[in-house]
């Protein structure tokens, strides 16, 4: 198959022919349709983030299962997917406890390979890691029956793709770690794929305010048309200023950052309301940091939180979110605004680099 091999930091991807091992037990083959190209690669490539190389990035995808291996029941060939990197096996203490995004039995495949130490992946007869879980920048993968969510058959997977990373993440961080009620006042900063998701579905828990920020004035202009019900250039003016007037001098109930920043999180937690709530959402480097006044925490109440791809079940949330879909109360094609060949990633990871449009979607099967 052709996949796009990450062979060093700052360096272009490789587009090359890699092999790829049958399913073992509790595997599915999926031959990929599309894959979306989102910042979390990004920190990869640039260094802000390690992993051992070579490596297949790509975590963001949908296709249609080619294979199945052994004690596989829920899937069959045929079945259209979305997958999560994030898979998860509902039995284990975190998965009992509901925080299904820190499952400790798939916790080491962030590492790169499997439990057995083998990546099913290999070039030249060298094995190559599996980046984000899924190693997605590819025309197939093989990934744990848990990391595959069936989808309708009849839905368009360069749409369905954007809810395996992007949605299922700001669709979860207002829902399932925010719990954002009605009548909230939000902040939303950074107005990507993710930021807007957290804008259109804080438009649809019924936030009465929601205010983004984003230094490109193109992402500003798409904010209103997901929810927003105000901008903000934080390179004119604060955060915290902006949140404040529009909240009768209060400041948010809750403010989101989609940026992955610490300079972001801790605007933010001064735009927030005493006793709101700051949520990280976005994926900082390892080297970033958050500075806190510690009696703005302790006196005032104020609360920062984690959240990791939306604190989502994807058995539960994927089936919600394409109905909402369905439904026309969420926009999913408006996130993707580029579709790009395979041969085309490092045009496709040049746009994610500068800000251009919202989403680009690889196109495995062009």
């Amino acid at each position: 198959m052709k996949a796009a091999v990450m062979t060093a930091v700052g360096a272009d991807l490789t587009v090359t022919d890699v092999d790829l091992d049958a399913p073992h037990a509790g595997e599915v083959l999926v031959d990929i349709h599309h894959c979306g190209v989102c910042h979390s690669d990004l920190h990869y490539l640039n260094g802000s983030l390690r992993t051992g190389l070579p490596v297949i990035l790509g975590h963001e995808a949908a296709g249609v299962v080619a294979e199945v291996g052994p004690d596989v029941a829920d899937l069959r060939p045929g079945d259209k997917v979305v997958l999560t990197m994030a898979p998860s096996c509902g039995r284990c203490y975190w998965c009992a406890n509901g925080e299904r995004t820190l499952c400790q039995r798939f916790a080491g495949l962030v590492g790169g390979a499997f439990p057995d130490g083998s990546t099913r992946l290999s070039c030249n007869g060298e094995p190559v890691r599996r980046g984000l879980v899924l190693a997605a920048f590819a025309q197939r993968t093989v990934v744990p029956v848990e990391a595959a969510v069936r989808i309708p058959a009849d839905m368009p997977t360069d749409i369905a793709a954007v809810v395996g990373c992007a949605v299922q993440t700001g669709f979860g961080a207002v829902l399932n770690t925010a719990r954002v009620p009605v009548g909230a006042s939000v902040v939303v900063s950074g107005l990507g794929a993710v930021g807007l998701s957290i804008v259109a579905t804080a438009a649809l828990a019924g936030a009465s305010v929601i205010i983004g920020a984003d230094l490109n004035p193109d992402r500003r202009s798409q904010a209103a048309r997901f929810g927003a019900t105000h901008t903000v250039d934080p390179a004119a003016d604060r955060i915290d200023h902006t949140a404040r007037e529009f909240t009768e001098g209060r400041g948010a109930d809750f403010a989101f950052d989609a940026v992955g920043r610490g300079e972001v999180v801790q605007s933010l937690l001064k735009a927030t309301r005493n006793g709101g709530t700051t949520v990280m959402v976005g994926m900082p480097s390892t080297e970033d940091t958050v500075n806190v006044r510690a009696l703005a925490h302790a006196f005032y109440e104020k609360k920062l939180i984690g959240c990791y791809l939306g604190s989502a079940n994807p058995y539960r949330d994927f089936p919600r979110i394409l109905a909402l879909w369905r439904a026309g109360r969420i926009d999913l094609a408006g996130l993707v605004t580029a579709r790009r060949p395979l041969d085309e990633i490092n045009a496709a990871v040049a746009d994610l680099s500068r800000g251009a449009g919202i989403r680009t979607v690889l196109e495995m099967t062009r």
